[in-house]
């Protein structure tokens, strides 16, 4: 049975009966898979929050070569938990089962992203502006790790969907000349970056991510999950972050094994959330597997 939202009434994490208020608790998850050129500045980052973390859980999920998570291990704050190549969804569900359950907010972010040091300490007070916000994203910005250099283009600043069925991160690509500069409840949330409260994840009648989605969709699978529950989700430009993306936001420059493995969670979430948009997905399938494209 479903718990929704009423069965989780909102406590303010910022109020208490003493003078001093009791800063909320907010936990990381990293999920690292040959993570070595970004990861070691994204848990800094996160290292550097001005909101002080009460833990950074990092899971490696199969990396080849492992040497590169040794210095983690020496890292008092974080907490390396090793799997095999297990996907993105479980990894994450890993790194939450293994999380305090006091935990008022929890932190996934990509290895590949990186935070300002004020992230934290500036977003948290909308959720306590907005009660039935479950989840929150910001302005994600690109970085051109090669280079060590803003893209200069936007990466994500939420996920939209358009008529004909197709998911696509908001505004990717573009220059931000500051026309995502107004908060927005929005469809669904970049899974790079999210902030959560954790009585809506908690709310949640099975894990966070669906473990049937190995990498791909599982954010916008959450998303819809939680927005049937009566949550809400919240793009806020307040919240800015860079983030390298592997393959650029080009598709061209994903492997054929990777766009492969998103047309069939794309499937897959049709599946689980059924809607007329699955004859795209099915359409989709059939250039990627039989023509190649």
């Amino acid at each position: 049975m479903e718990k929704g939202i009423d069965s989780f009434p909102y406590i303010s994490a910022y109020s208490s009966k003493s003078v001093a208020p009791m800063l909320p608790k907010v936990a990381a998850i990293v999920v690292s898979h040959n993570s070595k050129a970004t990861l070691e500045r994204c848990i800094a980052a996160l290292e550097a929050q001005d909101h002080c973390l009460e833990s950074i859980i990092l899971v490696d999920s199969g990396s080849s070569d492992k040497e590169y998570l040794d210095a983690f291990k020496r890292r008092k704050s974080v907490r390396l938990l090793l799997a095999d190549n297990i996907g993105f969804s479980r990894a994450n569900n890993l790194g939450y089962e293994s999380l305090s359950p006091d935990a008022d907010f929890v932190l996934f972010v990509n290895p590949d992203l990186f935070l300002p040091p004020d992230s934290i300490a500036t977003a948290l007070p909308l959720f306590e502006e907005k009660p039935l916000i479950a989840m929150l994203s910001g302005k994600l910005l690109g970085y051109d790790i090669e280079h060590d250099r803003p893209s200069g283009r936007i990466d994500s600043t939420g996920i939209q969907r358009k008529w004909y069925g197709r998911w696509f991160d908001r505004g990717q690509g573009q220059c931000d000349n500051g026309q995502y500069d107004e908060p927005e409840e929005m469809d669904a949330l970049c899974g790079a970056l999210l902030l959560c409260r954790n009585a809506a994840l908690q709310s949640l009648p099975g894990p966070v991510f669906d473990p049937v989605f190995f990498l791909y969709k599982e954010d916008i699978e959450l998303s819809l999950r939680l927005r049937k529950l009566g949550w809400k989700l919240l793009y806020t430009p307040v919240l800015c972050a860079y983030h390298c993306r592997g393959w650029k936001g080009e598709r061209q420059k994903m492997s054929y094994a990777l766009r492969v493995t998103a047309v069939k969670s794309e499937l897959l979430l049709y599946k689980k959330h059924p809607s007329p948009y699955v004859l795209f997905a099915l359409l989709k399938y059939v250039l990627v597997t039989v023509f190649r494209l």
